[in-house]
């Protein structure tokens, strides 16, 4: 490899980690303060630059809330679809889901926190259209799943499917809130213990229907 082909890479290596630790720091702040309420110059001196620096790296809010948001998904869903690729039972797919979400929200806690509080207002815009596509995705994957643990006679044929999503979606994200990484539980521990309190109350063997 030459010198100049080198330099190059290393150059844009160099940037791609800055971009990355601008994004952190600006996610951070939106999710804190809110993304509307928060000015081009607030995010700026959360991430440590004058504003106009800022608009060196991105070309508007919009662009810096958008790279947020759509790493977070892209990690997530990439990691949801080896999951789902593997060939797993519903139970032990559930737990892997489960066990997974807890990971993004450990990467991406100010990116989940943000996508909580703001994805309804940013959908109404054209570039946000992949949250809808995204929650859509994610509904149907989880009610699926849902219904084979069902058919497998692994999970309880008494309870509402629907609800029992609305249930697991609610008590995992909502975790984003308050989750800080380095705390004394890391995010399996918190996943399996989460795992350990919802599964008892909807495994069929735990309660058969009647």
């Amino acid at each position: 490899m030459c010198a100049r082909r080198r330099d190059a890479e290393g150059t844009a290596a160099t940037r791609a980690t800055r971009r990355a630790e601008l994004l952190s720091a600006i996610a951070e702040v939106f999710a804190d303060r809110g993304y509307a309420a928060t000015t081009v110059r607030e995010a700026a001196e959360a991430a440590g630059i004058l504003g106009g620096s800022l608009y060196y790296h991105f070309d508007s809010k919009e662009s810096m809330v958008d790279e947020v948001l759509s790493t977070f998904l892209n990690e997530m869903w990439g990691d949801y679809d080896k999951v789902l690729a593997s060939g797993m039972d519903a139970t032990a797919t559930l737990r892997a889901l489960v066990a997974s979400s807890f990971k993004s929200i450990e990467r991406h806690r100010a990116a989940v926190v943000i996508y909580q509080n703001e994805s309804k207002h940013l959908a109404q815009n054209e570039r946000f259209g992949y949250l809808t596509e995204s929650q859509r995705r994610f509904e149907s994957t989880w009610k699926g799943l849902l219904a084979q643990g069902v058919e497998e006679g692994a999970l309880r044929s008494d309870l509402n499917t629907g609800l029992i999503y609305r249930f697991i979606r609610d008590t995992v994200w909502v975790a984003a809130s308050w989750y800080q990484p380095g705390g004394r539980l890391d995010a399996e521990e918190i996943a399996q213990q989460y795992l350990a309190m919802v599964l008892e109350g909807i495994q069929a063997n735990q309660h058969p229907a009647t």
